[in-house]
């Protein structure tokens, strides 16, 4: 499944949406106001299904993520030199990419890639395209594509 995640030009509040490979509205995610910065994802029904919210105070930030109402679990960035590194505490995942935090994948706790995601240079706002294996697996890497993208915000 590829997913189409792309930031909203004019919204005062970060506000994406994510299409799918035949252009329908699967997701749509909107910046709440907050003390931290909290994200909404909904789906194409336009009920709540997940929230990134940045936990305050933490050395590093990190941003947890909830499904529904349950906290399923954080990604915070580590102290790295070239490659970025996020800890991931849920569904045992793991990040690597590149320098420029452009391109990455997801691996699961045995080495199998869960999803792939690319930036897409030379668009108005940032987009990225997200290939998901799994169909189950598109909301969680959903979520931790935009708490990096967060994160990444949080540092600029």
């Amino acid at each position: 499944m590829k997913l189409l995640f792309k930031q909203r030009a004019f919204s005062w509040f970060d506000s994406y949406d994510v299409y799918d490979e035949a252009g329908n509205s699967v997701f749509t995610v909107k910046g709440q106001l907050s003390w931290g910065k909290c994200l909404k994802i909904f789906d194409a029904d336009d009920k709540e299904v997940a929230t990134i919210r940045q936990r305050l105070f933490s050395w590093f930030p990190t941003f947890e993520v909830y499904i529904g109402e349950d906290c399923v679990g954080s990604v915070r960035k580590e102290f790295s030199f070239f490659t970025p590194r996020f800890t991931i505490d849920y569904m045992g995942w793991d990040v690597e990419g590149d320098w420029f935090e452009w391109d990455y994948s997801i691996y699961d706790p045995s080495g199998n890639c869960k999803a792939v995601i690319s930036k897409e240079l030379f668009n108005w706002t940032d987009t990225y395209s997200i290939d998901v294996r799994d169909r189950s697996d598109a909301l969680p890497a959903l979520a931790l594509v935009i708490a990096i993208d967060a994160e990444k915000e949080q540092r600029n």
